[in-house]
């Protein structure tokens, strides 16, 4: 499953500014999945955290071959050792059981995250061990598909940034001047500046790094 937008969104951020419109034309439609189950895709977030996305994948397969699906009591009844023996470290794998027993016991209600507002849903995944604010940003965006999430901590977004408008540095205050903009799509102008970070417009160039 892919993260669900359409043309409803392409033209508003398209009418809200040019540069990004040239890049949406370019690129066309950005097929990124995600992962609906919210229990796994918070152990898949943990896992990603610090690492390559293929060193993510190699890990995550593993997971799923060790243990068939992944849930909190698969996890638990795994246990750290096992986990850790799978690639992951031994912090992350302590976060992961941590959180499946968080489950079991019902000491967090993962179901309510899914009611929640943005800001509500950050704060209350950012309470386990091992979620940060960009962890439980991405989890919202690629797992319950909000569309309006925009990550001033993710690198690759300020790097687009830079690459589309040509600024040396994204500050706080012109990080929130291209939040305004973008909302309610910041989740879809999010895809396009990921796509761009990552070298889809061969001609585009990140201005940090031009010598003065």
């Amino acid at each position: 499953m892919y993260f669900a937008y359409g043309q409803t969104e392409t033209d508003y951020l398209k009418a809200k500014d040019s540069r990004l419109a040239a890049v949406i034309d370019r690129l066309g439609h950005i097929n990124r999945t995600v992962d609906t189950d919210l229990f796994s895709s918070v152990v898949h977030h943990i896992i990603g955290q610090q690492i390559s996305t293929k060193a993510q994948a190699t890990i995550w397969q593993r997971i799923q071959d060790a243990l068939g699906t992944v849930t909190a009591d698969s996890i638990a009844a795994a246990g750290v050792p096992l986990l850790q023996s799978l690639g992951m470290t031994f912090r992350k794998a302590e976060y992961i059981t941590d959180f499946a027993e968080k489950i079991r016991s019902g000491a967090f209600n993962l179901e309510s995250v899914k009611h929640m507002s943005d800001a509500d849903a950050i704060r209350a995944l950012s309470s386990l061990k091992g979620i940060g604010v960009w962890t439980a940003e991405m989890i919202l965006l690629f797992c319950l598909q909000r569309p309006n999430v925009f990550s001033y901590d993710d690198l690759a977004i300020q790097r687009g940034l830079r690459m589309v408008y040509h600024h040396r540095k994204i500050d706080r205050k012109l990080f929130e001047k291209y939040h305004r903009r973008f909302s309610p799509y910041c989740s879809v102008a999010s895809l396009y500046l990921w796509e761009v970070s990552g070298g889809a417009i061969p001609d585009m160039r990140d201005y940090a790094l031009v010598n003065k």
